[in-house]
């Protein structure tokens, strides 16, 4: 799996590319192999009025797939954690209907075949 990690407005530590590692692996089942996974992490501003509010961003492309989620959280490990999980629902739900379009597929065969006048029927 390519992973591409970026950070903006913070320095990239071997704890957070470790973390981001493990997260986005965790759902490296679900992603198709050829496919290029780029993720930012970092602080969006640094003027906010309540302390820094921090954002994960997570695009995945490549393999006929193309998606893109971000969070934002005011630590930068709960943002991580809540972009992982959007990206993990998003790729069940893609998952689940490419699923559905097979079985929907294979439906419209059985029930064509059954239309055909040799097909299906006992011989007397």
């Amino acid at each position: 799996m390519n992973i591409n990690i970026k950070a903006t407005g913070i320095e990239l530590t071997d704890a957070i590319t470790e973390y981001v590692y493990k997260k986005i692996g965790a759902v490296e089942k679900l992603i198709p192999k050829g496919a290029a996974i780029q993720v930012e992490v970092g602080k969006t501003t640094n003027h906010h009025k309540h302390g820094s509010i921090f954002k994960g961003e997570v695009r995945i492309t490549g393999d006929g797939m193309n998606m893109y989620a971000v969070k934002e959280a005011e630590d930068l490990y709960s943002a991580i954690d809540m972009v992982e999980g959007e990206v993990r629902r998003e790729l069940l739900h893609v998952k689940g209907k490419n699923f559905k379009m097979l079985r929907d597929g294979q439906k419209t065969i059985k029930n064509m075949m059954k239309g055909f006048p040799w097909m299906g029927k006992k011989k007397l």
